[in-house]
């Protein structure tokens, strides 16, 4: 079987191809509403530039009409220094309603964008292997999803909002230079931005990578608090808060260092950023100040090209900014799509149908798997399970036994062999219908942050409420939830902290119990309880695995004496099979290791 690497390193090369990513949210097939907007919001763009690149004419026109022996323009005639004034306010109110206009318009088109692409990534997430989950941190994931999505709004807004109308308004201002004044202009002004731009992208460039070192440390940072708190009672009962305050502030001493050096490069390029236009600007107003001298300009032409000059700055100046934040928001894109472009290693094939459990009977059928390939786990097990039969599955560490859980609910497929149910091979029908058809009750039972009723009702979103507290009866919690102040609306916490190990166990038992499945698999249910909290969920286990096919991985050989058949794993091979009695009396793996937890439990009574 083919191994995935999953590297961060893995994402779309260049930021022209993620550009290429995010345009189908712009301008999506049959999704006409969608166009309109983006064309509307085009239209008010284009009317906000050209009231732009027209309102220094109304200045000008303002500033001769005051200025003695001037001759006003043909076009202002009439109109007066005030009149001209209020017309000039008039265009400028008129250039920032139509921006906002544009805004409004596309919001709905952003907003729409932002959500498919969450919720495109937070599916994939769930769709991917249970491989890729556990060599990857949650807080690092959720961050860079994040991140992403932030990016993809700051590019829809700023590169068509931003680089488009600076470029068009550039290319006004240009030609109303070369035409009305001078050459000498234009080439001043195209001489400006050329160095301005060419400053910018190239200190950018430079800048980017010290952000994407910032980014890093920013994960690194934040995955570790995440783990820290998630694990709070471990740090507590190791009394290890300094230590963890210690570590996280390691972590984010070098993302201090690199922010510094953020800051530090942004100064640099602000600075060189000033300079340069600084310098275009006195050009340009040194020539028009030499033709007001000259008499081939007036007064109003020297504050027009000062006013046009000034156009130019603004714009160029947050292009500065917004190329920087546009480069920035491709590579938190970049490693967004990277994860959007990690491959489903257990995927439903092509044809696969939906999984028909008539009698439950399951067959594991000469199994060969590791998750390693260098390192089998599973080598040649055939193992079946009858309809309406328990079967238990013990052995040491490491022999494998959950992993038998894990093939059957497909988290994973089988590297040679196959896993049936009634005679349809997992791989040939649908994941969705598989887990359908299986109940798991887990080592330890997770809660969502959530109340009782909602985690209950996990097993079946449908359920009613008096289905909800029927579950809860079976699994003999009922009247604990129905104790509490606020009953089945009570919060358990994050992972279900505020609820013992036992009461977590009884929750995930009714969640199983509600969702009723025909196959059962109770990986370890109750391992991590006490002895004598596992013996009355023992009888709730019992009762609910009635009628059902169920398949125990059991540590305690307590807990699975009541089984139908009992299958000794160990070294990823069956050794033994029989039931309690039998094994005990051929007296070999099973019952050494019988004898073991007898003096175990007596060593430790």
């Amino acid at each position: 079987m083919r191994r995935t690497t999953i590297t961060t390193s893995e994402m779309p090369s260049g930021g022209w191809s993620i550009i290429r990513r995010v345009a189908p949210y712009l301008w999506p097939d049959g999704q006409g509403w969608v166009k309109r907007r983006v064309v509307g919001a085009l239209l008010m763009l284009v009317f906000a530039k050209l009231i732009a690149v027209t309102t220094p004419f109304f200045y000008k026109a303002a500033v001769d009409a005051l200025a003695p022996e001037t001759v006003t323009p043909a076009w202002a005639l009439g109109a007066g220094a005030i009149g001209l004034t209020v017309i000039y306010g008039l265009a400028r109110a008129m250039n920032i309603g139509f921006q906002q206009l544009r805004d409004v318009i596309f919001a709905r088109v952003g907003q729409r964008a932002l959500r498919r692409l969450a919720a495109e990534t937070f599916s994939h997430m769930h769709r991917l292997s249970m491989r890729y989950h556990i060599t990857r941190k949650t807080g690092g994931l959720s961050r860079i999803i994040e991140r992403g999505v932030k990016g993809v709004d700051f590019l829809l807004r700023f590169l068509l909002f931003s680089i488009g109308p600076l470029v068009l308004e550039l290319l006004l201002i240009c030609a109303i230079l070369f035409v009305v004044f001078d050459v000498w202009y234009l080439v001043i002004v195209l001489g400006t931005i050329s160095l301005y731009v060419l400053f910018t992208f190239r200190v950018t460039e430079w800048r980017v990578k010290i952000r994407r070192e910032m980014n890093d440390q920013d994960t690194d940072a934040n995955q570790k608090a995440i783990d820290s708190l998630l694990n709070f009672e471990t740090v507590k009962y190791f009394g290890a808060e300094d230590r963890e305050a210690q570590r996280y502030d390691g972590a984010m001493r070098l993302y201090e260092a690199a922010a510094l050096k953020t800051s530090y490069s942004l100064a640099f390029l602000n600075f060189g950023q000033a300079v340069l236009i600084t310098s275009g600007l006195v050009g340009v107003m040194v020539l028009a100040a030499m033709g007001v001298q000259r008499g081939d300009l007036t007064v109003g032409d020297f504050v027009m090209v000062n006013a046009y000059m000034v156009q130019i700055t603004m714009p160029l100046n947050f292009l500065g900014t917004v190329y920087r934040e546009i480069r920035q928001a491709l590579v938190d894109m970049g490693e967004m799509f990277g994860l959007l472009e990690q491959p489903t290693e257990v995927a439903d094939a092509p044809d696969a149908t939906s999984l028909n459990v008539a009698a439950g009977r399951i067959e594991f059928r000469d199994i060969h798997f590791g998750y390693d390939a260098a390192r089998p786990v599973l080598r040649g097990v055939t193992l079946t399970v009858g309809a309406g039969e328990t079967v238990a599955v013990v052995g040491p560490s490491g022999s494998g036994k959950s992993t038998i859980g894990r093939l059957l609910f497909r988290f994973y497929d089988v590297d040679d062999g196959a896993v049936l149910i009634d005679d349809q091979d997992v791989r040939a029908v649908t994941q969705m219908s598989l887990h359908a058809q299986i109940g798991v009750v887990p080592q330890d039972t997770v809660l969502f942050n959530d109340t009782i009723r909602y985690n209950i009702a996990y097993g079946r979103p449908e359920a009613t409420f008096d289905q909800i507290r029927d579950a809860a009866r079976a699994a003999k919690i009922d009247a604990f939830i129905m104790g509490l102040p606020d009953g089945y609306e009570t919060t358990v916490g994050e992972r279900g902290l505020k609820l013992s190990g036992g009461e977590k166990q009884r929750v995930g038992i009714a969640r199983t119990l509600l969702k009723d499945p025909p196959i059962l698999l109770l990986d370890e249910a109750t391992s991590a309880l006490d002895t004598e909290t596992e013996r009355d969920i023992q009888s709730e286990l019992r009762a609910m695995s009635e009628g059902r096919s169920v398949i125990t991985i059991a540590h305690r050989l307590s807990t699975v004496v009541d089984a139908d058949r009992i299958v000794v794993l160990e070294g990823g091979v069956i050794v033994e099979e029989g039931t309690h009695e039998a094994l005990i009396a051929a007296s070999g793996r099973y019952a050494q290791m019988w004898q073991r937890q007898l003096a175990e439990e007596d060593a430790a009574a």
